[in-house]
């Protein structure tokens, strides 16, 4: 078993990401694992990223606040314990338009599926 303390782990910085504080917790940096890594973000109220579409899946599970997710299909709003899903090569921007914090926990595969 490997534990990253919550206290203790290390922040990363994904380009395009503004008013956020990224936390790496499993994975990458932060320990062993064979197919994929975990990571927490804090959006800051204004906080976002900018649209960006890349060939690795990605699954957000909002833990507080209300994080606007926005697709090509429109604009959806996950509350707390809300998740979805992005597909790969599915363009996504996160945004929070509220005055309070959001939480969200994302994980992704360490690297894109192997051509059939």
């Amino acid at each position: 078993m490997h534990v990253t303390r919550f206290d203790a782990a290390q922040p990363y910085f994904p380009p395009a990401h503004f008013d956020m504080r990224c936390l790496r917790l499993q994975g990458r940096e932060a320990g062993p694992s064979e197919q994929l890594w975990l990571g927490m973000s804090q959006i800051l109220p204004g906080g976002r990223t900018d649209p960006d579409a890349s060939p690795i899946e990605k699954i957000y599970f909002v833990v507080e606040g209300d994080l606007t997710v926005v697709t090509p299909d429109g604009e959806t709003v996950l509350k707390a314990y809300d998740s979805c899903r992005i597909a790969p090569g599915e363009s996504r921007a996160l945004e929070n338009k509220t005055n309070k914090p959001v939480m969200v926990l994302l994980a992704m595969p360490l690297e894109p599926p192997k051509a059939a």
